[in-house]
C-alpha cells in the first residue's frame, strides 16, 4: 500500500513538470530529468522507511540536484592555467 503511495506522489511530480518543462529547466539545468526522477524516486522510498511523509523537502530536492551537479563538475588543472595567462608588467594577458 505504501509504494502505492509513493507511486502516486511521484507520478504527480513528474506530471507537473511534464505541464511545464520550463520549471523543470530553472530548477535542474542540463541534469538528465531521468536521473533525477530516479533519484527523486529513491528519496521518496528512503523517507517512507524511516517513517517520514513520503514528499521531499525544499532540502532534499537540493541535496539531489548538488549531488547530481557534482557529478559533472570539471577539475581544472591549475598548473596549466599558469601557462595560459602570463603576468606581465602592463598586466594579466591570455596566451589563447
Amino acid at each position: 500500500m505504501k509504494r502505492i503511495e509513493v507511486d502516486i506522489w511521484v507520478n504527480q511530480f513528474i506530471g507537473f513538470f511534464d505541464k511545464n518543462p520550463g520549471e523543470l529547466t530553472q530548477l535542474i539545468g542540463n541534469i538528465d530529468k531521468e536521473i533525477f526522477f530516479d533519484k527523486v524516486r529513491q528519496r521518496c522510498f528512503k523517507n517512507l522507511d524511516e517513517g517520514d511523509e513520503v514528499s521531499l523537502t525544499q532540502k532534499q530536492l537540493i541535496d539531489i540536484i548538488v549531488s547530481l551537479n557534482k557529478a559533472n563538475t570539471v577539475i581544472v588543472d591549475v598548473d596549466k592555467m599558469d601557462y595560459l595567462f602570463q603576468k606581465t608588467k602592463f598586466g594579466d594577458i591570455c596566451l589563447n
